[in-house]
This record gives structure tokens, C-alpha cells and sequence, in this order.
């Protein structure tokens, strides 16, 4: 059970349509990305939630199909209940398993805003906390080949900037080191876990040792261990976390050790509840949290940032604004920490 859950489960919620946004950008990372933005309306009010699932061919898909009969009274418990029995992918399946939660968290995340909406109530009232000022890294790549040119110009702009940097097999121990006298590192993303993507990262022993000793105060996320890479974090458990795997307590419950940190990226949940029940268990068990965004290109950064900034406002969270994912670094974007959000209706920042 989860009380954080059952603070928004009854509230009643009213829908009689539901309408669906595209957008497209590229981004720092060399790829073009595309997401849909749900809209679920009624009694006057809309809520908005963001599909971010990273297949363009699940956007296009979605594009071509019908809208989704949602209408219907509710409360937020029984909506999700109904969502069991939808399929989210009416004209194709998922290029991707994981496009499924996304899918279902961009409906979710979208009833919670227009419940709150229709009760004219914000999600920090509903749940009893205040948002904080928010503290946030810069998610980057260094480019083939890895160089610091993009760190140093964030860094020339925006002094106090902190990372989250990818350390691919390319960083040589110039690169690490070059990298490491920023002293602006905080989290390194080694991506072990991840199959079948284009950032799929093989366990490198001689890299992962190299970081370790370098970069002495970083957090180490999702690193493969093998026969040869496990010895390397004995002792060091506590700076490892995990972002890839994390999809509900379950998933917390099957890693190799009980972990020190956690990232959370709010669709990989699917649904608010299991999210709420994955805060809660991490809050029980002492374990640090940080928000991760996904290259967000509507309302779900602001989401992201709303529950880094009601929950873990204080860690690392990969939750730049925007404009830090722009292939071009301009003046006058927002430095970390940003101020505090009004949050006074639904899941809204402002």
C-alpha cells in the first residue's frame, strides 16, 4: 500500500475527450527527437501528459491512429484499473517493451493533472509537501572523438554547472582526465545495462577502474558487472546506482545489492502508483533519489522537475532545463537551482 498514492487514488475525475500533440527537436546528443503529448479533457478543464517513447516509429504510428475513447466518470484508482485493458499501440506494437510504460505514464500523468485540475487542487497540496528549490546536472555527451569543447563552453557560460556525463570505451586517460579537472562531475552514466540501443556501452574493466579512481566523489550509474568489473566496487557500493533497471519495488528488489541511489525516470514506472510505492520504499530504506529526464520536449519536464522538486530536490537530478539539451548553448538560460515552482494547480511548474 501507499499512502502517497492513496492521497490522489479517489479523487474524481471526469473525461470527454482526449486530443494528442507531436513535437520534434534535435538535441546535443546528434539524434532528432520526437514525442506526443496526451490531452485529456473535461468539466472545463485539460490536463496534459508526455509519450516519451524514444522509437520515432511509435510517434508515427500513433499519429495515424484513432483517438482513444477515455470518456467516462472515474477516480484516478479506477482509471488506471481501466488502462489495464487498453492497448495504447493500436496499430503496431512497441518498436520496444519499454515503450509501453512510457506510453501508459504520458495517459497517467495526464488523468493526474486534470483530476487535480477539476478539484482545483496542486499535486504538492494533494500529497502535503512544499516544493523545493531544485538542484540539477546537465546530461552531455563529449562527442566522437570525446573531447571537453561542450563542457567548456557550458561551463563558460553558466560557471556552476554540474554534470552527468556517458564515459564511452573512447575516453582515453588524457580524455578522463581532462574531463576530472572540471571538478564538476557528479554522476557518470556507464549505461551497462542497456541492450539493443545505440548507447548500449560493453563492460570496459580498465575505464570503469580508471573512473573509479578518479572521479573519488562521483556516483557510478548502471554499471555492468561481470566476473571482472564486480571486484572493482567492493567497498564502493555505496556510490553505484541504478537507472535502467528501476521500474517498481520488484525491480529494486532483484538488484545484486541493496542500493545506496537510485534514478528516477517517472515513465519507466508506467503508472503513479507504482511510483509513489518506489519513493516510499526508497524513503524507508534510506536510499538517495534523483530525477532523470528523457529529452522531454513538452509538459513532462515540467513534470519531472515537480516531483524531483516535492520529493529529492537536493540530488543530482538530470533534470536540466530544455534549453541545456539545445546542440547550441545560449544566453540566458535558468542555473541550477531553480527557484522553488508555484505548483498552484495540477502538475503545473508555474
Amino acid at each position: 500500500m501507499s499512502d502517497l498514492f492513496d492521497a490522489v487514488a479517489d479523487l474524481p475525475l471526469t473525461i470527454e475527450s482526449s486530443d494528442r500533440t507531436r513535437r520534434e527537436r534535435d538535441t546535443s546528443s546528434g539524434f532528432r527527437r520526437a514525442t506526443t503529448t496526451f490531452a485529456l479533457s473535461g468539466a472545463g478543464h485539460t490536463g496534459h501528459g508526455e509519450d516519451v517513447t524514444y522509437d520515432t516509429a511509435d510517434h508515427d504510428a500513433l499519429a495515424d491512429a484513432p483517438a482513444f475513447d477515455f470518456a467516462g466518470e472515474y477516480t484516478l484508482r479506477s482509471f488506471s484499473a481501466h488502462l489495464d485493458d487498453v492497448d495504447l499501440f493500436p496499430t503496431k506494437p512497441p518498436e520496444r517493451e519499454t515503450g509501453r510504460p512510457y506510453r501508459r505514464w504520458a495517459v497517467e500523468s495526464a488523468a493526474l493533472d486534470l483530476a487535480l485540475r477539476q478539484r482545483g487542487q496542486s499535486l504538492a497540496t494533494a500529497v502535503g509537501r512544499d516544493p523545493d528549490p531544485l538542484r540539477f546536472v546537465v546530461s552531455t555527451r563529449l562527442g566522437d572523438p570525446p573531447t571537453t569543447d561542450r563542457l567548456d563552453a557550458i561551463l563558460d557560460a553558466y560557471p556552476d554547472t554540474e554534470f552527468k556525463l556517458d564515459p564511452t570505451a573512447e575516453w582515453t586517460a588524457d580524455v578522463v582526465d581532462a574531463v576530472a579537472a572540471t571538478d564538476a562531475v557528479r554522476i557518470l552514466d556507464l549505461k551497462g545495462l542497456y541492450e539493443g540501443t545505440v548507447v548500449d556501452a560493453e563492460p570496459d574493466p580498465e575505464l570503469y577502474e580508471r573512473l573509479l579512481a578518479t572521479f573519488p566523489d562521483a556516483v557510478l550509474e548502471d554499471p555492468a558487472l561481470t566476473s571482472e568489473t564486480r571486484p572493482l566496487f567492493d567497498g564502493a557500493e555505496d556510490r553505484v546506482s541504478w537507472d535502467y533497471p528501476i521500474t517498481g519495488v520488484p525491480s529494486i528488489e532483484e538488484l545484486p545489492f541493496e542500493p545506496a541511489w537510485l534514478n528516477i525516470k517517472p515513465s519507466r514506472f508506467g503508472t503513479i502508483e507504482s511510483l509513489f510505492e518506489t519513493i516510499e520504499w526508497a524513503d524507508a530504506h534510506d536510499v538517495s533519489l534523483y530525477g532523470g529526464g528523457q529529452f522531454e520536449l513538452g509538459v513532462g519536464r515540467d513534470h519531472v522537475q515537480l516531483l524531483a522538486s516535492l520529493f529529492y530536490p537536493d540530488g543530482p537530478n538530470d533534470v536540466a532545463p530544455a534549453g541545456y539539451n539545445d546542440p547550441e548553448i545560449r544566453d540566458g538560460l535558468p542555473a541550477s537551482p531553480l527557484d522553488a515552482p508555484e505548483n498552484s494547480v495540477g502538475l503545473s511548474w508555474r
